[in-house]
């Protein structure tokens, strides 16, 4: 495809929804960048799907460490028990600040590319909650994106893209195929083990799989103990 738009630095986390976004910004004729960091999660496998989903793109691939850990409070990255079905309110999984901080990431490396678009997965439907997936935080954070660095004041108009935020989970999945994603290769799971096969009962794998459901299309996850 022959690229019209200018770099653009997609967030990749290795799950459904950061795919989706990357297909996307690709099908609209981005050069694109992945990001993903390596911020101390409870499993290396997502970080893994996020290689291999990147080099089946042919998409240059950054891992940059940040160990939030240090920081704790969340069931990512910190001894809280991951929970088991629903939840109510903002639950254990949220990763305080996580998106601020992988957008503040990904600003500087756009900087760096001489990139004026960031993409990045976030959806404020089917999602668990999480007050950073909210069109207000995006919108907020390009207000500052345009206005913090050297790029900005030198003429640069950062835009954040959110391609997938008013979509449903089977919207999503929908979008995906059409563009050719292999969702067998995404991890989604909080609890995946080492080879990025799912549990099946926590919050993120419920959602992907009524996601699949509504889709119609057969969920290729991987469980752990399934025969």
């Amino acid at each position: 495809m022959m690229n019209s738009r200018g770099k653009a630095v997609v967030l990749v986390s290795g799950g459904l929804d950061s795919a989706t976004a990357l297909a996307i910004a690709q099908a609209d004729g981005y050069d694109c960048h992945a990001l993903a960091v390596d911020y101390g999660q409870r499993h290396r496998s997502e970080l893994e799907a996020a290689r291999k989903v990147t080099a089946v793109a042919a998409v240059p691939l950054k891992i940059l460490p940040l160990d939030l850990r240090a920081i704790g409070g969340s069931a990512l990255t910190d001894d809280i028990e991951v929970p088991r079905g629903g939840t109510e309110g903002i639950p254990v999984t949220y990763v305080p600040a996580r998106n601020t901080i992988m957008l503040s990431l990904a600003l500087a490396y756009a900087e760096v590319l001489g990139a004026d678009d960031i993409f990045i997965g976030v959806n404020a439907i089917d999602y668990s909650g999480y007050p950073d997936c909210r069109p207000e935080f995006i919108e907020a954070f390009q207000r500052m994106a345009r206005l913090a660095t050297k790029a900005a004041m030198e003429g640069s108009h950062m835009t954040i893209h959110t391609p997938l935020i008013e979509l449903t989970k089977a919207e999503i999945i929908q979008r995906g195929m059409a563009l050719g994603v292999d969702y067998g290769l995404t991890v989604s799971c909080y609890m995946a083990d080492a080879e990025g096969r799912a549990c099946g009962a926590c919050d993120s794998c419920r959602i992907r799989s009524e996601g699949f459901g509504a889709a119609g299309i057969a969920d290729p996850t991987p469980y752990a103990g399934a025969a």
